[in-house]
């Protein structure tokens, strides 16, 4: 019996993720990656899709334009507790 965690994503594009709140948007950024704007369009950071051994967790992300890095706000089993926390952070 072999005992391989999976650590990486798969090479195919999730689908956009369902919010419960319509104050947000998400817009695909790249296959697990999507912006979360508000109604006005202005990007209050990123939702990503990242590989966990228990299942799929969203994880918040904001842009840091000096370094043109992602800064991890936090991960979640919900893409509306990521959302919720770039919303309010």
């Amino acid at each position: 019996m072999s005992e391989s965690l999976t650590t990486s994503l798969p090479d195919v594009p999730y689908a956009t993720p369902r919010l419960d709140s319509s104050r947000e948007v998400l817009v695909r950024a790249a296959d697990h990656l999507w912006r979360v704007q508000d109604r006005a369009g202005r990007v209050l950071g990123h939702l990503r899709i990242v590989a966990d051994p228990l299942g799929l967790r969203y994880r918040a992300e904001r842009l840091h334009l000096a370094t043109g890095t992602f800064r991890i706000v936090g991960e979640f089993w919900r893409p509306d507790d990521a959302v919720a926390t770039l919303r309010y952070a």
